[in-house]
């Protein structure tokens, strides 16, 4: 393979088309889309200082590598893309793109990630941002910090596990995604879902789990969460209290108790829903 060392390149697409190269400690300056359409490229302790860098490529590794503020928009329509111990600062990063696996990767300012991906592997990430992962399909997930409102709105086929998430609005419209021992602090948490599963999770919310069909819970806790499950179709089991809960369409809830259950019948079949208090009966 090529190499390329200790370089300092400007100007527009410097290594368009790049192909079987190793590039070390090596700075990308002004100057849009320096390795665009580029293939089998190894890339270590790099500097993204622009826009565009690499659109188009195939089968890169990048370590140790920093995308700054203005290395926005860095990684569109590539496929077989891993970055590992990488810093990076700028928005919009990932999109289209087929084959992304992310390991100690953070995204100072992730407005916009991983928008429209497949095949898709997080690892320690750590991540501040709205619309992170939106419309991203097969999606593994470990040990993801998020800071960002709307994320993983229309994602399909998610895995998630051991993860701390503040998000509003999260899994919106999203299709086929389990969560497992992890943390979710947000308002209207999963409007519009098919297929939620949710299991062994803590959960802060304001009207979460609404709207929902098909919503799984297994040995979760809901924390100040109040006027849950409006209008889904619900099979959870709730360790602990739940605050208030309000007009499920079917399904059965079990909790230790309820402090408001709102059953509106001009609205939703009453009969359709079985309540269990551990502590107070069934309705």
């Amino acid at each position: 393979m090529k190499e390329i060392a200790g370089e300092v390149f400007t100007g527009e697409r410097p290594l368009f088309g790049a192909q079987d190269c190793r590039i070390c400690n090596t700075i990308f300056k002004e100057g849009e889309s320096p390795l665009k359409e580029s293939r089998n490229v190894a890339l270590t302790g790099c500097l993204f200082q622009w826009k565009y860098p690499l659109w188009y490529a195939e089968n890169v590794t990048a370590r140790r590598c920093t995308w700054f503020t203005m290395a926005r928009a860095g990684v569109w329509y590539t496929n077989d893309v891993s970055l590992t111990d990488c810093a990076v600062e700028a928005p919009k990063n990932f999109r289209r793109c087929r084959g992304v696996n992310l390991q100690r990767v953070s995204f100072a300012d992730a407005a916009e990630t991983l928008w429209s991906c497949r095949d898709v592997t997080l690892n320690e990430v750590t991540a501040r941002g709205d619309y992170f992962a939106m419309n991203s399909e097969n999606m593994t997930v470990d040990h993801l910090t998020l800071y960002g409102n709307y994320s993983f709105d229309g994602a399909k086929n998610v895995e998630i596990r051991n993860s701390h998430l503040l998000s509003k609005d999260a899994f919106w419209n999203s299709e086929n995604v389990t969560v497992r021992d992890s943390i979710i602090c947000g308002e209207y948490l999963g409007w519009n879902a098919k297929n939620l599963t949710l299991i062994n999770c803590t959960i802060e919310s304001l009207q979460g789990l609404c709207y929902i069909d098909r919503l799984t819970m297994r040995d979760c806790r809901l924390l100040n969460t109040t006027l849950a499950f409006e209008y889904s179709t619900v099979d959870a089991q709730i360790t602990g209290h739940i605050d208030s809960v309000l007009n499920p369409t079917a399904g059965e809830i079990t909790a230790d108790s309820i402090g408001e259950l709102i059953i509106e019948p001009d609205r939703v079949d009453p009969a359709k829903t079985r309540i269990v208090c551990r502590e107070g009966g069934a309705d």
